[in-house]
């Protein structure tokens, strides 16, 4: 990935003021610690979102931002929030979403490198976006599979994730995986933007189904807790639904090891990689020695066409919208 100036987040200080791009964004509490028995501060996560965001900006931005924040830290209570705070910068874009309660939120948007910094300072550990782009809020242009392991060893959610795979590339399709940077693994597919959210749902719910049917010693659908066989991977489908996330490629995640989301080979799945690997320390210089791994999911070529996996009738219509853009 081509090297840009380095972003430099100030240490010896607790508050400062950068210009980045042109813009002025207001750094707090820099030396707070956010693992302390790790000695990394705030200031430390803010760096190395700036130093990774070469690769992590497309794959988040024109995408409603759903906002985890910690604000004491990686083992500290966090809450969610998704309207976007006020005050913040006029150059802080929002997207308005109206939700079947008829409440209308307004959404960040984290387009650039000052808008990184700035939802970052707010104490966001990991990030957490839209599964659709603004333009059309209900037409995802990715399917995916979280492989939680409930209280399977993590060997087993990489056999799984292999199956997945197996099961993915025999319909046609290249799937990309990841490590969720926490318990379990991330399997994505890029598809062309067409069906909604629902039909998304039903697909993923479906390869869910026959999959665990397949493999019942190793993997289960039943999303519900008590319904769970012990030590079965959990395939989750249910994490398509409408307005769930989950954390972005190259997440920060509040673990013990300030853990990262990060994207994989297969081959380095095969080969027994783990999420301990992967961590704010070590990823930056991946990033920079392999560039970013998931460019095939921004890519325009090798999208599936998941109509073509749907019954006729799957198709529905859209039931939520963005909110008309206020004058």
């Amino acid at each position: 990935m081509p090297r840009r100036p380095r972003v430099q987040i100030p240490d010896d200080v607790d508050n400062a003021t950068l210009t980045v791009n042109g813009r002025e964004v207001r750094l707090t509490n820099l030396r707070k610690p956010f693992w302390p028995e790790r000695g990394i501060t705030k200031g430390a996560l803010i760096q190395y979102y700036a130093d990774v965001s070469a690769a992590l900006l497309p794959h988040i931005r024109d995408r409603a931002m759903v906002m985890k924040r910690y604000p004491n830290g990686a083992s500290g209570p966090f809450f969610f929030m998704k309207r976007a705070p006020v005050p913040r910068p006029e150059w802080i874009r929002t997207h308005a979403i109206e939700h079947d309660s008829g409440n209308i939120i307004d959404f960040p948007v984290i387009d650039d490198l000052p808008s990184l910094l700035w939802v970052i300072n707010l104490g966001c550990i990991d990030l957490n976006q839209w599964y659709a782009r603004c333009d059309d809020i209900d037409r995802p242009d990715y399917v995916h599979f979280d492989l939680d392991p409930g209280g399977a060893p993590f060997e087993r959610v990489r056999e799984s994730s292999l199956i997945v795979r197996e099961a993915l590339e025999t319909l046609g399709m290249r799937p990309l995986v990841k490590t969720s940077g926490s318990k379990g693994m991330h399997v994505y597919v890029p598809i062309v933007r067409g069906p909604v959210q629902k039909a998304v749902w039903t697909f993923a719910k479906a390869l869910a189904i026959e999959l665990a049917g397949r493999h019942p010693a190793l993997m289960t659908s039943a999303y519900k807790v008590a319904k769970r066989p012990a030590g079965r991977v959990l395939v989750d489908y249910n994490q398509n639904r409408w307005g769930s996330t989950l954390a972005s490629v190259y997440s920060v995640r509040p673990t013990p090891l300030a853990t990262v989301s990060a994207p994989l080979t297969w081959d380095e799945v095969a080969q027994g990689a783990r999420t301990e690997d992967f961590r704010l320390d070590n990823m930056p210089a991946r990033v920079e020695e392999l560039g970013d791994l998931w460019k095939p999911l921004l890519a325009a070529r090798g999208r599936i066409d998941l109509q073509s996996f749907l019954q006729p009738e799957a198709p529905a219509k859209s039931t939520r919208r963005a909110a008309p853009r206020r004058a």
